[in-house]
């Protein structure tokens, strides 16, 4: 059985409404705050869990929103901004989903067979999703991240 988590990254593992002025240089279509945020989590310890996790057979894919309302170049400086932020965190992902705003999550893995677990501070994208089980990443994910693996 294929098991996946699937990652948002704005608010889940990245501060980014910890940045000052965050809202208002994305309606200036200014990436910065994708680049100027701070992890969430300590990146050495929730690597650490995630390496785990894949090692035992757990998949994982980030699936994030694109900037709301912005032009084609602004999403393209976005889709960079969030792929170098991964990077420079070195986050084990095995798929990326950059997707406009407001797509449903579920469209981006249901061709998946399996359990999935979407990990989301966003209570509505929670409740819609049909796929498995969540994770309110409004709370200390780390400790559910610790649980699967004992589950295991």
């Amino acid at each position: 059985m294929t098991k996946i988590l699937v990652f948002d990254m704005d608010g889940t593992i990245t501060d980014l409404y910890g940045v000052k002025n965050w809202l208002h240089m994305l309606q200036s279509e200014k990436s910065e705050p994708y680049t100027l945020a701070k992890p969430i989590y300590n990146p050495d310890v929730l690597n650490s869990l995630l390496r785990i996790l894949k090692a035992q057979g757990w998949k994982i894919i980030v699936t994030t929103w694109l900037s709301k309302n912005s032009s084609d170049s602004y999403a393209e400086a976005v889709k960079t901004a969030k792929l170098n932020w991964l990077k420079k965190v070195q986050f084990p992902y095995d798929e990326i989903n950059l997707v406009a705003y407001g797509t449903k999550k579920t469209s981006c893995t249901e061709a998946y067979h399996g359990y999935q677990i979407l990990i989301d501070d966003n209570a509505d994208v929670r409740n819609e999703w049909t796929l498995g089980a969540t994770i309110d990443a409004n709370k200390n994910i780390l400790a559910d991240l610790a649980t699967l693996i004992c589950a295991e």
